[in-house]
């Protein structure tokens, strides 16, 4: 597994670059040799946050965590990481290297009991697309009390999802097919 470690308002020391490699490196079971973990570690007064990024054929495995401790952060994230893998098992098997989930042995932490009923497709909800610019999408977002927004950008004919981020800015998806 290939890990490229960046830091953002922290100094990435010799002793977190061999944290990250070592817990990081447990995952490698998971992937194949060549894929890439993007892990990024920054300092926000005083909560120390890592985010790891795990993109891999199409789809993208990621989990953030934030401590006092940058180690006990490192330590947390890969636990997170580890139980979406487990939750998300039968759909990652098909995708990920033959025999990656031989053993029910957690690599990091607590055992994860296999959880008896998997969350599933409740409701179904059909909606026009109104093609609107983002200014316009924001304003029918928040008229909605709403965390997310789907519509046809007016400027792309494309669908686009915009969603309020946990800092109170806003986000926006735009796909690029393929």
């Amino acid at each position: 597994m290939v890990i490229k470690l960046t830091g953002k308002n922290v100094a990435i020391t010799d002793a977190l670059r061999e944290q990250v490699n070592k817990k990081v490196g447990k995952l490698e079971k998971y992937f194949p040799a060549d894929t890439e973990a993007q892990v990024t570690m920054s300092v926000q007064n005083y909560r120390h946050i890592v985010e790891v990024t795990i993109p891999f054929n199409g789809l993208v495995i990621r989990a953030e965590e934030a401590t006092d401790d940058m180690y006990a952060s490192i330590d947390k994230v890969l636990d997170k990481l580890e139980r979406q893998i487990h939750k998300h098992r039968t759909k990652l098997e098909r995708k990920l290297k033959n025999g990656a989930f031989k053993y029910d042995a957690s690599a990091f932490g607590q055992q994860i009991e296999p959880e008896e009923e998997q969350p599933r497709v409740v409701k179904t909800k059909r909606f026009p697309l109104k093609p609107m610019t983002v200014d316009e999408a924001i304003l029918q977002m928040e008229l909605l009390g709403h965390s997310f927004f789907v519509f046809t950008n007016a400027y792309t004919e494309q669908v686009n999802v915009l969603y309020k981020r946990k800092d109170g800015n806003y986000g926006l998806i735009e796909p690029e097919y393929m």
